[in-house]
């Protein structure tokens, strides 16, 4: 019995059937489409009938050529990629053998055979592209017009070798390129569906000028001049070449021998000797700063619309200085759009080298009228210039007539001068601030360092480069607000204002308080400055300077208790600036202390005394420390205890290491630091220092009874544990609560460890032994009672004391084994661990989890 399916199951069947309907359906008119274009082509033999696949076929052309087996759908080279390459190949061997015939069988034949064979065979390759693209075969007519080209190039040859052998060659050279360019030009311009003539004739063209100046015997600056005036012809090109790639190309040649012609003049500017001598350098920078500008000027895109005339006459002071630091919008164009967005950045980076050229032309000529070591200066005022034209160091709007994008490049320019300059003065300010550190030499010695009786006049204008150059960046920052330029106000501000005293050679006191003030000043604005930016380089000015000075005052004893003691006094009242900056403030803390440690440090030089009270000197200061962070007056400056405490923990470890060489200091020392960790432990949010104050209790005790030559710690350190485990007793009977660690760790540890430590020098049997059943005792109590203090103190002093007996067996028996057999026993070690892996690691799960739970 036939089953009739529901109505909606029907509808899903009958619209599947049409599908692979219409697939199929798809896949006939494809093929039905292929083979008439078969047969109107006349293509034998007929490829077989494809293998059909059940599936439809894949949407688009590309799919269905898939489907159907279109010939070519596997192929990976397309016909025309094929057709150019035979036709490249064919032209390359032709002129390979026109100069093969050229060369070598040239002498063979007579003049005029000669004439007719080369004049033909180029006529005839220049004229056939004009029939070839008629009929449409462009691909072909470029690769006969190449032919022809190079065949040209061989006439040339061929009359220098035959008719002219006597002309000089770089002569020759000039003139048939000049020729040639002008000859491929036109035949480039009459043929306007051949590509290569045009670009090739702007390659040629580069050559005439440069060869002929060679030629004429011109001195390298002629032969720049030379280059500019083909930079020239570049940008006539530009403007005028017919087809985009020859413009392109005309572009990048003109950018190319320019910037050679430029960097020449740059070179023999920078090296005159006196003003006259830059005069003409400085032309030839002037005339190369003419072009970049007119070039600018003419790749601006125009604004358009009706308020074109209003946008440009309203572009300001603003507009300028964002365009400059790289804000984009230019004149309506905006930054994103497109060719315009790259004719304005073009525009931008030739006002830029217009610039540039400009301040490198005038300011070569007042270079040599100043003395050595001022050119700095003499670019930087060459520079302002251009600034003011930028917008950048005024209030008013800068000179409407230049366009944005011109203005930007300009400013851009005078900016980047401005950055040099200030970048050449950084020598200078180096040799100051690392001068002092010759002082370390002779310390109190009345010695000043040697860069104060230096030649200053270098860092003179040094000193002058740096101050104008943080006056500009302040205007900038006025007019635009960026704080990058504040930033850079303030350090190179900070700079200029370091070298001063140095220039004007004043007294090493005067040197001193300068250079405090400055720090003081550079300190107040990492505290207070508005800027973040300008924060940080006044911080990082400050600790330079404080650095600098410390080193300098080293000089004399007034001098170095004077400084030390005054920046310590400045970085405290920093410290305790509620006002000021929190990063500040906290490290204002750590350099409060750190220069307080200074001069204890000093105080100890000069009163001599032993190695302890050095460290006690030392100590004092961390002391000091922990009392000003524990006292009510802490709790303004909130953010600094915890780098005041940690400086002062610094300190207290400096102390420590001043007397590891004499271990009743050090005892003493250990002990007063286990004093001021227990009182800093007091407070209620400092609990977890009691550890280290217990531990450096232990310390302590254990360092005077080596120092004392003991040989029987237990003698002292009995008596000490029986009432610590007794406190504990009580501790724990009143806090059930409390951590067998807290209650026992201390007296366990009092009792143990020192005995451990005799244990292991000791060759006699009876400590190791009594220790060991000690050990063993305090073990099985803690796991009875399930402590943890007990049972890991007691189990690892035990594991210990039976290594220490078993040391000489183990030795003994690994100098008996085979040298193989150590590492055969750790790989297969190695491998047992990792087969049970898991296991181990549950395993060490359930151990973690037991300890956790003891007490």
């Amino acid at each position: 019995m036939e089953r009739i399916p529901p109505p909606a199951e029907e509808l899903v069947l009958i619209d599947q059937e049409l599908v692979r309907l219409d697939a199929r359906r798809a896949q006939l008119l494809a093929r039905r489409a292929w083979l008439v274009s078969v047969l109107h082509q006349a293509v034998a033999p007929q490829p077989p009938f494809p293998t059909w696949s059940p599936r439809p076929a894949a949407a688009g052309p590309a799919g269905m050529a898939a489907a159907v087996g279109a010939p070519g759908a596997d192929r990976e080279v397309s016909g025309p990629s094929a057709q150019n390459v035979l036709l490249a190949l064919g032209a390359v061997l032709l002129a390979v053998a026109a100069f093969a015939f050229t060369v070598v069988s040239w002498g063979s034949m007579g003049i005029g055979g000669r004439a007719a064979v080369l004049g033909a065979v180029t006529a005839a390759a220049l004229a056939a592209p004009v029939v070839l693209l008629r009929r449409g075969l462009r691909s072909t007519a470029e690769s006969v017009a190449a032919l022809g080209m190079a065949l040209t190039v061989l006439d040339a040859y061929a009359l220098y070798a035959v008719a002219l052998p006597d002309t000089d060659g770089t002569a020759y050279a000039a003139g048939s390129a000049g020729v040639l360019a002008a000859l491929w030009a036109g035949y480039g311009s009459a043929l306007r569906g051949l590509r290569l003539p045009l670009p090739a004739a702007v390659l040629t063209a580069q050559l005439p000028l440069p060869l002929a100046a060679v030629a004429a015997g011109a001195p390298p600056l002629g032969v720049a001049w030379a280059l500019l005036g083909t930079a020239v012809l570049d940008a006539v090109a530009t403007l005028r070449a017919p087809g985009r790639p020859a413009r392109v190309l005309a572009g990048a040649c003109g950018v190319a021998v320019g910037g050679w012609a430029l960097f020449a003049g740059l070179v023999f500017s920078a090296s005159a000797a006196a003003p006259a001598s830059a005069v003409a350098p400085g032309a030839l920078l002037l005339a190369g700063a003419a072009l970049a500008l007119g070039a600018a000027f003419r790749a601006t895109p125009r604004p358009t619309g009706a308020g074109a005339a209003d946008a440009a006459a309203k572009a300001g002071t603003s507009d300028a200085a964002a365009g400059a630091l790289g804000v984009p919008g230019v004149l309506g164009v905006p930054a994103g759009n497109g060719a315009g967005a790259g004719r304005v950045q073009g525009a931008a980076a030739l006002a830029v080298v217009a610039g540039l050229a400009a301040v490198a032309a005038l300011g070569g000529v007042v270079r040599a009228a100043l003395p050595e070591g001022w050119a700095a200066v003499a670019y930087l005022l060459c520079a302002v210039p251009l600034l003011g034209l930028g917008g950048l160091v005024r209030s008013t709007a800068p000179v409407s007539v230049l366009p944005t994008p011109v203005r930007r490049g300009l400013a851009g320019a005078g900016a980047g001068v401005a950055a040099l300059a200030g970048v050449s003065a950084l020598p200078a300010l180096l040799v100051a601030l690392l001068s002092p550190a010759e002082v370390l030499g002779g310390v109190w010695e009345g010695r000043a360092p040697s860069a104060t009786g230096a030649d200053w006049t270098a860092p003179t204008a040094a000193a002058v480069v740096l101050l104008a150059v943080a006056g500009l960046a302040a205007r900038l920052f006025r007019v635009s607000g960026r704080s990058e330029a504040a930033a850079a106000a303030v350090a190179l501000g900070w700079a200029g204002l370091f070298l001063l005293p140095l220039v004007a050679a004043l007294p090493h006191p005067a040197v001193l308080a300068w250079h405090v003030l400055l720090t003081v000043a550079a300190t107040g604005l990492a505290l207070r400055a508005p800027e973040a930016r300008a924060a940080l380089a006044a911080a990082g000015c400050a600790l330079a300077g404080a650095l600098s000075v410390s080193l300098l005052a080293l000089v004399g004893r007034p001098g170095t208790f004077a400084v030390l003691g005054a920046l310590a006094v400045l970085f405290t009242a920093a410290a305790f600036d509620a006002r000021g900056r929190q990063w500040a403030v906290r490290t204002s803390a750590g350099l409060a202390v750190g220069w307080a440690v200074a001069l204890a440090l000093a105080a100890a030089r000069a009163l001599e005394p032993a190695p302890l009270y050095r460290s006690l000197l030392v100590l004092a200061v961390s002391a000091v420390v922990a009392l000003v962070a524990a006292r009510p007056v802490a709790r303004a400056p909130r953010p600094a205890r915890v780098p005041f405490e940690a400086a002062g923990a610094g300190a207290a470890a400096l102390a420590v290491c001043l007397v590891l060489t004499d271990l009743p200091a050090l005892a003493l020392v250990l002990g007063l630091c286990g004093v001021l960790a227990a009182g800093t432990a007091v407070r209620p949010d400092r609990r977890r220092v009691g550890y280290a104050a217990g531990v450096l209790f232990v310390l302590a005790a254990w360092v005077r009874l080596a120092a004392s030559g003991v040989t029987v710690p237990e003698a002292y350190t009995l008596p000490v544990t029986v009432p610590a485990l007794v406190v504990g007793l009580l501790r724990r009977r009143r806090d059930p609560g409390a951590s067998s660690w807290t209650a026992y760790g201390p007296g366990l540890a009092a009792m143990l460890v020192p005995s451990l430590v005799a244990a292991w020098s000791d060759p006699h049997w009876l400590r190791p032994l009594l220790l060991g059943l000690g050990a063993l005792a305090v073990t099985l109590a803690g796991a009875r009672r399930r402590l943890g203090a007990p049972l890991l103190l007691g189990g690892g002093v035990l594991v210990l004391d039976g290594l220490h007996e078993l040391a000489p067996y183990v030795v003994q028996v690994v100098d008996a084994l085979p040298r193989w057999l150590p590492p055969a026993l750790a790989g297969a070690l190695l491998l047992a661990v990792g087969a049970t892996y898991e296991k181990r690691l549950r395993d060490a799960r359930r151990l973690r989890e037991a300890l956790t739970r003891m007490r």
